[in-house]
Formats: C-alpha cells, structure tokens, sequence
C-alpha cells in the first residue's frame, strides 16, 4: 500500500489479496484456494476449513422474508467450498450475531434453514456462538479429503478444458417470474422457487471428481461464472476461451426465452452454488458425473494468452467483488435485474 489514506475500497476484494494477503499469507499450504488445509490427521485422511458469512438472500426481497431462507444459504455458502476441495463434510460451526427484538420463532426458522441443509447434504451443526448485536451470519465448515486428492486453484494447463458443474440460473429466473418478466404454469414457478430458496452445494460431484484423479483445479461458483473463470486464469497465469454456449434446465431456458435472455447470460449469474472444474479430459469428467446422474457441461478451454474471451470478443461477465461498487448487500429489485441481466 502506498499510503495510510488507502482504504480497502480503493483496492477491492481482488487488491486487497494480492497486496495486503498475499505478502503476509502467500507461504500458507492452500493459500486463495476455497478450502483451508489443517494437515493430516492420518496417513488417509487430511482436514480443510472453510468459513464465511452469509449476505441477505436475494429471495427475500421477492417474497415475505424468511430466516429460513438465511439458515439455508449460510450452510449452503460453506458447504460449497468444501466441495471446490473434493472433501467430505464433517460438520458446521455457526455464529449468529442478532438484536434482541428477534423472535423466539424467527430463529427457530433460522435454525430450521441452517440443520434443514446440513441434513440434505450429509453433515451436521457441531456446535457454534450466539450473541446479540446487528445480524451476522456466519460459518465454519470442516472437511475430510483423502490426502492428494484435495483441489486447489493452482495446477492448470493451457489446453484444459472449463466444465461448469449443476444448472445454473434458477435464482434470477425466480426473480424474473416473481416481478412479473416472464410467466409459468404453476407447478414450473414453484419448481423454480424451490430451487432458488435451497440451492446444493456440489458435494456429491467434488468427491466423486476427487476419486478419480482426473480433475487438475476446481472453484465453486459464488460471484458468478465470470469471475471464478477469471480468478482461476490469473491463479494459473492462462487466458481463457469460453464457448458463450449453455443448455439450460427447461423452465430456467423458458423463462430466459420469454425476456429475451440468451441462456449463457443467464448460466453466468451468481447464487446457484455451481462448481467449475477444469480438466485435460472433459470425457472423463462428463462419464463420472453422468454415472452420479449428476449435470455438467463444458464452456470452454485454458489458453497460453491471457486474454478471457466470450465467442470472438473479450468477456466482460457479472462479477461481484467485496469493497467495490458490485458486492452484494442487497437492494431495490429492479435495479439489481437491470444491473444483473440488463433487465
């Protein structure tokens, strides 16, 4: 830093790592990667951590709020990281800073969201800290990885090939069907809702990947397709080339056609909770997660130029960054559509 008049956003989430983290913490075993590692604690078997708070979910400005919708996602953002590393969750710790006035019920529902999510992915709250104040959200999650199977950012070749792992867009879609931009039959709407209050971490496709040995780096998916496409180029010095293609889910792809949305700029929004996975063999990949009926599909390849491209052009994709102008903290809704979607 060059002066003691910088602030944090002047440098943005992104200078901050590479000019106040990097110089202090870069010597760290897994430094920048989604996951922590603690070591081994035996000769089959290392831990990894992860922690993070959970911002306000974006369903809550399109329906009543819900701590529910809270507990859920807090979970869900912790989880995901474990499954950018191939661990195995062992359990969660949970933080929560509240004010006073919250209701008994409300953090019964919190509490709901955050166990109701632990138990569809496998694992369990472990234990945690209450304390009262204005609302933090925050958790700890720790896994187990068979020692040199773990992921990392680091480790990728030009030539790889870029698989986006899960369907992405149910969450904007549900945006754009609950302001009234696109319409469904009934059961559809729902099915979108569904998807968009309770998103998956992709645990299940990250350890089967990490069985197979087949997959060099991975990232989970949690400012959007752009930005970890971007992060893991500049933690591999590589470019990328992106195809701009995707097939999306039935109703997310009819909802995108009804506002006149090409279904990669849709693919490309953020709270899906997705896995970006790069690998020398897409095929292998593809075979694995199809044996686990899990969805994958490739968007593009690494390249020696460090230019990211989209088709021909340069790719200027939704990224969000914490200390700039694009972190979430929430907002009106039609102006978060139109700075997301254009819409």
């Amino acid at each position: 830093m060059s002066g003691t008049s910088e602030t944090l956003g002047d440098l943005g989430e992104r200078g901050i790592q590479e000019h106040v983290l990097r110089p202090r913490y870069g010597g760290t075993d897994g430094f920048g990667d989604d996951s922590a590692l603690l070591g081994a604690v035996t000769a089959r078997s290392e831990l990894v951590a992860t922690t993070d708070s959970c911002p306000a979910p974006v369903v809550n400005l399109l329906r009543e709020p819900d701590l529910y919708h809270a507990g859920w996602l807090l979970a869900t953002i912790n989880l995901s990281d474990l499954a950018a590393a191939g661990a195995e969750p062992l359990g969660l710790l949970v933080n929560y800073t509240l004010p006073k006035t919250t209701t008994v019920e409300e953090f019964r529902r919190l509490l709901d969201g955050v166990d109701d999510c632990c138990a569809a992915h496998g694992t369990k709250v472990a234990g945690g800290d209450i304390r009262d104040g204005a609302v933090q959200l925050t958790a700890t999650a720790v896994g187990r990885c068979v020692p040199g199977s773990r992921f990392r950012r680091s480790g990728a070749k030009a030539g790889d090939r870029l698989l986006l792992v899960g369907s992405p867009g149910y969450l904007w879609a549900a945006a754009l069907l609950e302001t009234g931009r696109a319409t469904l039959p009934a059961k559809a709407r729902e099915e979108i809702w569904d998807r968009a209050c309770r998103p998956m971490a992709q645990l299940k496709a990250g350890q089967a990947l990490a069985k197979t040995g087949h997959v060099r780096t991975a990232m989970d998916v949690s400012d959007g397709l752009f930005a970890t496409v971007r992060t893991l180029c500049e933690a591999n010095g590589l470019g990328a080339e992106v195809t701009g293609e995707y097939d999306l889910d039935g109703p997310v792809a009819d909802v995108a056609a009804q506002c006149g949305i090409r279904p990669f700029d849709l693919a490309e929004t953020w709270g899906d909770w997705g896995l970006v996975v790069v690998a020398e063999d897409a095929g292998q990949v593809r075979k694995t997660l199809d044996e686990e009926g899990l969805p994958v599909q490739e968007i593009g390849t690494l390249t020696t130029d460090t230019a990211i491209t989209k088709g021909t052009a340069p790719w200027r994709g939704i990224a969000q960054e914490r200390f700039s102008a694009s972190s979430w903290h929430g907002g009106e809704l039609s102006a978060l559509l139109t700075e997301v979607l254009g819409r």
